[in-house]
């Protein structure tokens, strides 16, 4: 017997039981986006392994050491994407989306990172992303913000999370905090973890968001970044406190919070639980004004966010939400023609519906033990007399209720007025 091929390790398939889930998230999500105005736009996976190197940094380590990258039969490198934004910022300018105009886009889908697999944190992961352009103040941050803030009451995650604040100022002020902080950990070098000592010399500003707890005692000492900020950042910052304190958002000043990505500037923020180990980011987002000008645009102020569907999944697992079932109406049937044409009249009259056809025969002892199964309300019997007759059985499923045989004329009707 040849040997089965498995998935690819940290590569999962996601599969029908999880899927309902991640529907009804995806759902959520969009219906939160669609209210605030934001239209969805759909990128490719692939794209040119320039475009990840010229806005994520070539000092990363994501473009050091974990992207799927490789030059294809033409001898171009590609690569499939490890995160949304810069391919966003790419189809944006290159279909004319950007200047001297605003846009609110979103999208979702795969990303793909050469990680060590573990819970949450998977080569193969799923954002929905949202980037927004041609607004440079601080009332669109807080939007992004609220916008969030809304998405965690509708998927019942409101007491799970919490927001974390900071502003990376502007490029001359994080140079000026670089020199002063790199100069501080310089003195106390021996005591940083490898990783922290690798970044001093290469992004010193990452040393910041260490877990390694030798590393973080000398971080409690280390020169503040608000300390350094200019009056354009600094008013910013303050603008979009003050109108997240109007809104009634709480969240937290964290002056270690930095982005893993060299375009942010500004507003930093992330959206953080306890509850899921040491995967505990969510959401996480910020302003880069300077990006679209790096990739050859004309300078365009911007600021999206992007959160991590494996986790959210994660989350909401522990507190399942009540989904839809499988099926709303199961039809078992002597009759395999009858049943489908029934169930196609069905679908016509209760569009929206979930109408399950019983397929491959059986008894009808067997078919109604599948129809409890699918979750069904009701199951639809068309036996024999009921062929006959004209009439159809309904047998409640979830609920109290003697069944009773109805006209096929007015089923759809009676079985709208009962469906929940």
């Amino acid at each position: 017997m040849s040997r089965k091929v498995t998935s690819i390790r940290g590569m999962n398939d996601i599969l029908p039981a999880q899927t309902r889930l991640w529907q009804w998230l995806e759902a959520r999500v969009a219906g939160v986006l669609q209210a605030y105005g934001y239209s969805e736009i759909r990128m490719p996976v692939l794209e040119r392994t320039e475009l990840f190197r010229r806005s994520i940094g070539e000092v990363t380590d994501i473009v050091e050491k974990e992207m799927y990258t490789f030059d294809d039969r033409g001898g171009d490198s590609v690569t499939l994407r490890p995160e949304g934004t810069a391919g966003c910022v790419r189809a944006a300018e290159e279909h004319g989306l950007l200047y001297n105009q605003t846009q609110r886009l979103w999208y979702r889908g795969p990303m793909f990172r050469y990680e060590r697999p573990q819970a949450g944190r998977y080569r193969q992961f799923h954002q929905i992303g949202v980037e927004t352009f041609g607004i440079a103040s601080p009332d669109i941050d807080a939007e992004l913000i609220i916008l969030t803030a809304r998405l965690w009451r509708e998927l019942g995650l409101a007491d799970q999370v919490t927001l974390e604040l900071n502003s990376l100022g502007l490029a001359e002020d994080r140079a000026r905090y670089r020199d002063a902080l790199v100069s501080y950990l310089s003195e106390h070098q021996d005591r940083l973890d490898e990783d922290s000592r690798r970044r001093l010399e290469r992004n010193p500003l990452r040393v910041l968001d260490s877990k390694d707890p030798g590393t973080r005692e000398v971080l409690a000492g280390a020169p503040q970044l608000a300390d350094y900020l200019g009056d354009e950042a600094r008013s910013h910052f303050e603008g979009l406190r003050a109108l997240l304190d109007a809104a009634g958002v709480k969240y937290v000043i964290n002056q270690r919070l930095v982005r893993g990505l060299d375009y942010y500037g500004k507003t930093v923020f992330e959206w953080v639980t306890d509850a899921l180990g040491a995967q505990g980011t969510v959401c996480a987002g910020g302003r880069y004004d300077g990006l679209v000008e790096q990739l050859g645009g004309k300078a365009t102020p911007a600021v999206g966010f992007a959160m991590g569907v494996e986790r959210l999944i994660l989350l909401l697992e522990q507190r399942m939400p009540e989904l839809a079932p499988e099926a709303e109406l199961y039809i078992v049937s002597s009759d395999a023609g009858a049943a489908l044409a029934l169930a196609e009249t069905l679908r016509d009259t209760l569009p929206g519906r979930r109408v399950l056809c019983h397929c491959g025969g059986g008894s009808f002892k067997s078919q109604m033990k599948k129809a409890d199964r699918s979750g069904a309300w009701f199951a639809l019997i068309l036996g024999e007399d009921e062929l006959a007759s004209g009439l159809v059985t309904v047998k409640p499923l979830r609920q109290d209720g003697e069944q009773q045989q109805l006209p096929r004329a007015t089923l759809a009707t009676t079985l709208a007025a009962h469906l929940p």
